[in-house]
């Protein structure tokens, strides 16, 4: 039974998981937390990784291992190898002004046609330009710039010759500067961003083996959203994550080019692409309304479902930390259409709900307006759990929702990589899921998508 091992090396922690090649199965998992904070030393992301395969109880009996990691950050390296500075974490926003300047250099659509994106703080180009603008001495000594997951495989590698990076084009299609419609690096981006031109990883096939360390086989990994989707074998159908922050994706044959930076033009783990739309405001909407309401978040779910859909007029506005998707950083969260009839726990309680639902909603109508199935949706991420989310998400998106197991999404992609590595098949192996997952269906809550829209345009007016 050759064994698998896939990594999720996050913002807040390392995971890993170890599967039977063949079927996928679990056979065992470890975790360790990563340090707080927008930038950090890679080297904690290493010592993580170690914890991590060590409470997974090791590699020795694994033959092929691919890493998953968060997008977009920015880990410089200078000729010998060495990390110049800590790396900055797609969280962090000091290079807000940065995208700004190099959006209005080549305009939007300039930008979306050429690699798919429109310049946001979260993308590895503009930390590249604050680097260059406010740390001269650090950008001096770069030679090499990779992305966190690419500096782990890397590292597992045991190379230390920076000419041996590798990485995969779903995390490349996130870094501003690779175009993923042709599968090559933008140069003259990256020039313009930075001054002069770097040494960047090889962009990898999807199950292209890359350099190994000993009888360990490694894949070329990818970012994130491209790994969860890959875990939960989404196929054609939407992908809705909520987490702290929210996603939308879903892989297509073709890749968009959004001028409205509404849509992110990124690639998937098997040679498509995958267009994706993100949120600031997910989970920690319900969070944030259980803790006015004084309950649980278990108790929270039975009050909206004791509510009538619609929560009878009841509408909130979830821009808690302003939003991203539509673009209003300076907007607050606001509830609409509160009366003395309807100022209940029951429907305040599953206002939240379905506010945070439709905000994702928005994020789904815009993946169909760049062409893109949106004919089912799975459901992942912390908030997935809830019952009251599962059965009002159909009642809010207008199809029939999947909601897997839960499970390490982001790592068991990388695991499904590394197998499909293994193998070298045309194909990726399928994985069967241990337990079979849940399907709801609702009619859409009439006169909900407007309701929102007019509540939500109070912003867009100002």
């Amino acid at each position: 039974m050759p064994l698998v091992a896939g990594v999720d090396s996050s913002t807040q922690s390392c995971k890993v998981v170890i599967r039977d090649a063949d079927t996928g199965a679990l056979v065992r998992q470890g975790r360790a937390v990563h340090p707080e904070g927008t930038e950090v030393d890679p080297q904690a992301w290493w010592e993580a990784l170690h914890t991590a395969i060590a409470a997974a109880g090791g590699l020795d009996d694994v033959s092929a291992l691919s890493v998953g990691g968060q997008q977009h950050g920015m880990v410089c390296l200078d000729e010998d190898g060495r990390v110049v500075r800590p790396a900055l974490l797609w969280n962090d926003t000091r290079s807000a002004k940065a995208a700004t300047d190099l959006t209005e250099q080549l305009g939007a659509q300039a930008w979306a046609d050429a690699v798919g994106l429109v310049p946001v703080a979260s993308f590895t180009i503009t930390k590249l330009r604050w680097l260059a603008e406010h740390e001269p001495e650090h950008a001096a000594r770069v030679a090499a710039v990779c992305l966190p997951h690419d500096w782990l495989t890397w590292k597992l590698s045991g190379s230390s010759d920076i000419r041996d990076l590798v990485t995969d084009r779903s995390d490349a299609s996130g870094t501003g500067y690779f175009d993923p419609r042709a599968n090559n690096y933008r140069r003259d981006l990256l020039m313009l961003a930075f001054g002069r031109d770097l040494l960047l990883p090889k962009v990898a096939a999807p199950a292209e083996a890359v350099r190994g360390n000993g009888s360990l086989i490694l894949g070329p990994g990818g970012g994130d959203n491209a790994a969860a989707g890959f875990g939960v074998d989404a196929g054609d159908d939407a992908v809705v994550s909520l987490g702290t922050s929210g996603t939308v994706f879903a892989r297509s044959r073709t890749a968009p080019a959004d001028p409205s930076g509404i849509v992110a033009g990124f690639a998937d783990m098997t040679g498509q692409f995958l267009p994706l739309v993100c949120t600031l405001n997910a989970a920690r909407i319900l969070d944030a309304t259980a803790r006015v309401l004084g309950v649980d978040l278990p108790r929270l779910s039975e009050l909206a479902l004791q509510a009538e859909p619609g929560a009878e007029g009841v509408t909130l506005v979830p821009y808690f930390e302003g939003e991203r998707t539509p673009n209003l950083p300076d907007a607050t969260g606001a509830i609409h259409g509160v009366t003395l009839a309807n100022a209940t726990p029951a429907n305040f309680a599953r206002a939240a709900v379905e506010g945070m639902l439709s905000g994702l909603a928005e994020g789904l109508n815009a993946l169909a307006a760049q062409g893109c199935s949106v004919s089912g949706v799975r459901i992942v991420g912390g908030a997935a759990q809830s019952e009251a989310v599962r059965r009002i998400a159909p009642t809010v998106f207008g199809v029939p929702v999947v909601v897997p197991a839960p499970g390490e999404y982001v790592a068991d992609g990388a695991a499904r990589q590394a197998a499909w590595v293994l193998t070298g098949a045309d194909t990726p192996p399928v994985f069967s899921p241990a337990e079979r997952p849940e399907r709801f269906e609702a009619p859409l809550t009439a006169g909900l998508a407007e309701r929102y829209t007019e509540a939500a345009q109070h912003y867009l007016r100002r």
